[in-house]
């Protein structure tokens, strides 16, 4: 997933309107990909940042010296009201216990007039090909295999609804696509083979025969040259009301 999640960290800055002397805040920094990205367009010392998990914080903080990056929940956030001109999360608002608490919180640290904005992979539509892809596979040997990754924020237009619910005005409603290069299948499909997350548990709970028809369908599907694939990502931007 890190070859598309740092393609589209820019993106969002971007579209978040990250520049300047602003003093931002990366909820759910992960290693650091946004929070790098955030630190290049205003200064370490302008961003601050915030994951749950310790090893996530201290590789975060590795690669921002100076940034002020803490072990924390997003959905209690250790700032004082009116502190950010922007807060932003990529690839996370999925990944929350409580989706619209987080969105508050986001928008209380936020000064009036500040941002707020927030993207996550789209996986109703099929707009993140790669997974799409795999599911779809996994759906030839079993139908009823309950896909994990249908969450908050994973459909069209509900971070502008949990925007929306949270009082922003000015709200934008709309996408990031980025793409990714792979030089074969290989190196398509061993990532789903580590056990890791929905997809990799669905797989490891299937039976060898399954997982190889599951395999060869993914094969099907992308071939064995190189070859790219497209991930579109939901956005959402608002502004704290004055």
């Amino acid at each position: 997933m890190g070859r598309y999640s740092t393609r589209l960290a820019p993106l969002l800055a971007e579209a978040a309107g990250v520049e300047g002397a602003m003093r931002v805040l990366d909820v759910g920094c992960g290693p650091g990909g946004l929070t790098t990205e955030l630190a290049r367009r205003v200064g370490r010392e302008r961003v601050a940042a915030i994951d749950p998990a310790a090893q996530f914080v201290a590789e975060c903080r590795n690669r921002n010296p100076g940034a002020d990056v803490r072990v924390g929940d997003a959905e209690q956030l250790p700032w004082a009201d009116d502190e950010f001109d922007a807060a932003l999360s990529c690839l996370v608002i999925a990944h929350v216990e409580d989706a619209q608490a987080m969105v508050a919180e986001m928008v209380r640290v936020t000064r009036p007039g500040g941002t707020v904005a927030s993207c996550m992979w789209d996986f109703d539509e099929g707009g993140m090909r790669m997974l799409q892809i795999f599911w779809s596979a996994i759906g030839e040997v079993d139908p009823g295999c309950e896909r994990r990754e249908h969450r908050a924020g994973t459909g069209r237009g509900e971070i502008a609804a949990l925007f929306e619910r949270a009082g922003l005005a000015e709200l934008v409603d709309d996408s990031l696509t980025v793409s990714a290069d792979y030089t074969g299948f290989d190196e398509f499909w061993a990532p789903f083979t580590l056990g890791v997350g929905p997809s990799g548990n669905a797989l490891a709970a299937l039976s060898e025969g399954d997982r190889a028809v599951v395999r060869e369908a993914c094969r099907a599907a992308v071939g064995g040259s190189p070859f790219s694939l497209e991930a579109r990502a939901w956005f959402a931007r608002g502004t704290v009301r004055r």
